[in-house]
């Protein structure tokens, strides 16, 4: 159970509710946003002095059915639920460190899929295997060292060309808000991997906009479903964006691919058949 970011995450929640969204009436003026302590009390009929000593930090573990009525209380969604159970530590959660080696059948399919741009995407946004066509649309990760291979990092600490910082993509800031959400979910997944710790404290310390991000305490994000490249040899081309979850372990497979006979499909077509190599020839110095 982590007391301190399971009240934090209750403290945020509850403060992004007004009265009316619950069925409450306002009351006088209020002086500070959100629900009070006790009005999420009565809601999930719990005593306050409970409620409060959770947000507080200071409460045993709660039950599963004080959890639930919580979690109705504060209109958490399916997505929220789960993180505060996992929290609470009343969910099953994983130990140690998150698994970064690559199940040997998902390399060889890797490699079969010569019109779509793939790569496995470990817990903490980590590329960790990729094919040619995903290297000739984003860049060349074997030629990075591992650190500089993860995709958060990149996405705050990047480059100082905002165009260069996550290969053109049109969606920036909603894909550096769903890291945020990602390593907030994975943090409470593995509290005491250091590779993960380090790296939301790296984040935190390093980006201004990941730590205003952070402290917002979301971990439901909106499926990505197309995606636009704006790359320096085919110019920009936009890709359906299909994540799949490698649940054995904690990774994702990502795939983008374009319809059959599309200006997309061409352009990747295109790509395939330059490869990676010439793309980084091509490259402006």
């Amino acid at each position: 159970m982590d007391k301190r970011e399971l009240g934090a995450f209750l403290r945020s929640r509850r403060e992004r509710l007004q009265p009316q969204d619950v069925g409450l009436p306002a009351g006088p003026r209020r002086r500070t946003p959100g629900l009070r302590r006790e009005e999420v009390a009565v809601l999930a009929h719990i005593s306050t002095e409970y409620y409060v000593r959770l947000e507080q930090g200071r409460a045993p573990r709660p039950s599963g059915e004080v959890l639930a009525g919580i979690a109705g209380a504060l209109r958490l969604t399916g997505a929220e639920s789960d993180h505060l159970h996992v929290l609470a530590g009343t969910a099953p959660s994983r130990t140690g460190l998150h698994r970064r080696d690559v199940r040997p059948s998902i390399l060889a399919l890797l490699e079969r899929l010569p019109q779509t741009a793939a790569f496995v995407m470990s817990a903490a946004f980590e590329v960790l295997a990729w094919n040619d066509l995903a290297a000739a649309l984003m860049e060349d990760f074997a030629e990075l060292a591992p650190g500089d291979r993860n995709l958060a990092r990149r996405a705050f600490l990047g480059p100082a060309r905002p165009d260069a910082t996550l290969y053109g993509v049109s969606d920036a800031a909603e894909f550096r808000h769903q890291v945020v959400m990602g390593l907030r979910s994975t943090l409470a997944r593995y509290p005491s991997d250091p590779a993960v710790t380090a790296l939301v404290d790296e984040l935190r310390a390093g980006s201004p906009e990941f730590d205003r991000l952070w402290q917002r305490h979301d971990v439901q994000a909106a499926p990505m479903l197309t995606k636009t490249f704006r790359h320096p040899v085919v110019g920009e081309i936009t890709v359906d964006c299909d994540a799949l979850a490698l649940t054995d372990r904690d990774q994702h497979l990502v795939l983008y691919s374009a319809p059959p006979g599309s200006p997309a499909a061409e352009a990747l077509a295109l790509l395939n058949v330059l490869g990676a190599e010439y793309i980084k020839a091509s490259k402006p110095l």
